[in-house]
């Protein structure tokens, strides 16, 4: 873990990572504030497209990740599935800048939640995300 992934964590933030592919290109952040889940990815160089961006599937890997543990969170079910995923990228992402979100919950049935965010780099949309969630028995 990074110095400054330390410094999050000490301003309660908690690292999302796994052995799996998350562990190659996280970790993410996330937080509790009044009942909502937040989201950040403090970007690095190892993100970085062949323009010196951050690369769109990293992004969509962020949004991808967080939407599922929010669709759990909503629905308290043990394990989700993206069905379906769209994201909108509206301006490039300087490595170095840190991505920020909350998801909105915009439907939950029995067998399927519907979710949408705006990801931010300060108060610049650098991504639209929404989709949905298949819940798992």
């Amino acid at each position: 873990m990074q110095p400054h992934h330390e410094a999050l964590i000490a301003q309660g933030w908690q690292a999302i990572t796994d052995e799996g592919f998350i562990g190659l290109v996280g970790p993410f952040f996330q937080r509790q504030i009044d009942g909502d889940l937040h989201f950040i990815f403090p970007t690095d160089p190892r993100h970085h497209n062949l323009r010196g961006v951050l690369q769109g599937g990293a992004l969509m890997t962020f949004a991808d990740r967080s939407l599922g543990i929010t669709a759990r969170f909503h629905t308290k079910a043990a394990r989700t599935a993206t069905v379906q995923l769209d994201v909108q990228f509206v301006d490039a992402t300087q490595i170095g800048e840190t991505v920020a979100h909350t998801p909105r919950l915009v439907r939950a049935t029995r067998s399927l939640v519907f979710l949408r965010t705006d990801l931010m780099v300060g108060d610049r949309v650098v991504g639209i995300a929404q989709g949905v969630w298949k819940i798992l028995a």
